[in-house]
């Protein structure tokens, strides 16, 4: 067995012990009380079912979008995943994060630099009583190869507390990158079903202007045999051009919606992105989760709460400047004046000391500095604290909407089978002449109306449960990180 001399194992357990000193850890979860009392499950009575405690209701699917079973949906949110612009920015920037972590951290090592010079010199006798005429003079070059080594101890943690805040903010930027990816799959889902809206409005608007334009020649011919007014003409024209400018209008929103789907997944914006025909009749289930669980769920949450950590480990790093540094240095190599020589042990040169270097007098810059972090950290405390209460509203918001949406959808589907119904009534009454044109006219109008209308609500129905996915968090696990209230 090999056993070090006994004069060497205190030298080494203070060097292991320094050595351990260069690893930071992440800042555990901030403790602070955020004063906001969280009730124990939503107040929005959409939420009822998952109140309950025999709820069934499904956890959040990672790939929740799926849950509308559209093909098509799901190959252009992986399209989005790969190409999107602003989501590479966040990837970027979460390399950049990573980057400074490293840097941070990088004084708590050891500094060796290896040194290799050369240098001609000439040195002149100035006063010496011989040679000839001029000054004499000599010539000679030297070489030298040194390592120098500089070591901060970190004794106060002034660097472990930077390197820390740093970790932390890798870990924000990290769950910055999970947000992204959040807010660019629901920016998909809502473009997308914004064009297929578009192409059923344009679809609607097109019938519309055919019906139109088949009563305009119905009330022409009638004029021209002497049966009805001119009156009745121009209200046909004029309903027929006003379906027209709404078909142009239409074909513009089908247009721009397609051009916004371009454009999220990362290519040219030709507005050619082939949208599906229908909007989704089925909606996922709304998943459970409960208040509490925003906090280590929601990436933006996670993101803030991390910030708070980071700063902290700032304040902690402020005040450790406050105190004295002390710093080892030395250096090793050989000096001569010719190049074979530099590996001659004979040549040898070296050099030890330490420094401590104590702030005396910086005209109140260090205290202030801490004051300033202090600050810093009761800033960001105030924002996560303003976030989280942004997103129990966004919850609460988006589950007292699935309980209005759902009625409004269930009665405009009704008040448009009856318009449907009273516009075909009208038009035979008409035909047999047992009423004006203008009760036609008006049938026909509200029965689009009401179309449109349906068309519109079954798609802020879809936006609303992609805004309840985003607003719980959906999608992810739960980081290592997290907050207590």
């Amino acid at each position: 067995m090999n056993v070090s001399p006994p004069h060497r194992r205190p030298a080494s357990a203070l060097l292991l012990a320094l050595l351990s000193a260069c690893t930071a850890e992440p800042p555990p979860p901030i403790d602070d009380a955020l004063g906001i009392d969280i009730p124990p499950h939503w107040t929005s009575a959409s939420a009822a079912d998952a109140n309950r405690p025999d709820a069934t209701a499904p956890a959040l699917p990672e790939a929740w979008w799926q849950g509308f079973g559209d093909a098509q949906l799901d190959a252009a949110v992986e399209r989005a995943l790969l190409h999107n612009r602003d989501l590479q920015a966040a990837m970027a920037r979460l390399e950049g994060a990573a980057a400074a972590r490293t840097i941070a951290g990088g004084p708590a090592w050891p500094e060796l630099d290896a040194n290799l010079d050369a240098q001609r010199n000439r040195r002149l006798f100035l006063g010496f009583p011989f040679g000839g005429g001029g000054v004499p003079s000599a010539t000679f070059t030297s070489y030298g190869l040194a390592l120098s080594l500089r070591w901060e101890l970190d004794v106060w943690g002034r660097i472990r507390a930077g390197s820390s805040a740093s970790i932390a903010d890798q870990q924000a930027a990290l769950a910055d990158l999970q947000g992204a990816r959040q807010s660019l799959v629901a920016q998909v889902c809502r473009a997308w079903f914004a064009a297929v809206e578009a192409r059923q409005q344009l679809d609607l608007a097109t019938a519309t202007v055919a019906t139109f334009r088949a009563t305009a020649d119905d009330v022409r011919d009638r004029f021209r045999r002497g049966v009805r007014p001119a009156l009745e003409v121009h209200q046909a024209e004029t309903n027929l051009a006003t379906a027209e400018a709404n078909a142009a209008q239409r074909r513009d929103a089908l247009q721009r919606a397609r051009r916004q789907v371009d454009v999220l997944v990362g290519r040219y914006p030709d507005g050619r992105t082939a949208a599906g025909a229908t909007l989704p009749t089925q909606l996922p289930a709304v998943p459970a989760g409960l208040p509490g669980e925003l906090l280590l769920r929601r990436p933006d949450l996670v993101a803030a709460e991390r910030r708070v950590a980071a700063a902290g480990c700032r304040v902690e790093a402020a005040r450790a400047a406050l105190y004295p540094r002390l710093s080892l240095t030395g250096s090793a190599g050989t000096n001569s004046l010719e190049l074979e020589d530099l590996v001659d042990d004979d040549f040898r040169i070296w050099s030890i000391g330490g420094n401590l270097l104590a702030p005396l007098f910086r005209g109140g810059a260090l205290r202030a500095d801490v004051e300033q972090k202090l600050a810093r950290r009761a800033e960001v405390f105030a924002t996560y604290g303003s976030a989280v209460l942004r997103a129990f509203a966004e919850v609460e918001d988006v589950l007292g909407a699935e309980v209005e949406l759902s009625v409004r959808a269930e009665r405009q589907q009704a008040a448009a089978a009856s318009a449907a119904s009273a516009h075909e009534l009208a038009r035979q009454r008409y035909q047999s002449g047992l009423t004006d044109f203008l009760t036609v006219a008006d049938a026909q109008r509200q029965a689009f109306a009401s179309e449109s209308n349906r068309l519109s609500t079954a798609r802020q129905r879809l936006d609303n449960r992609i805004d309840l996915f985003l607003a719980l968090g959906g999608g992810y696990g739960r980081p290592a990180s997290g907050a207590n209230p």
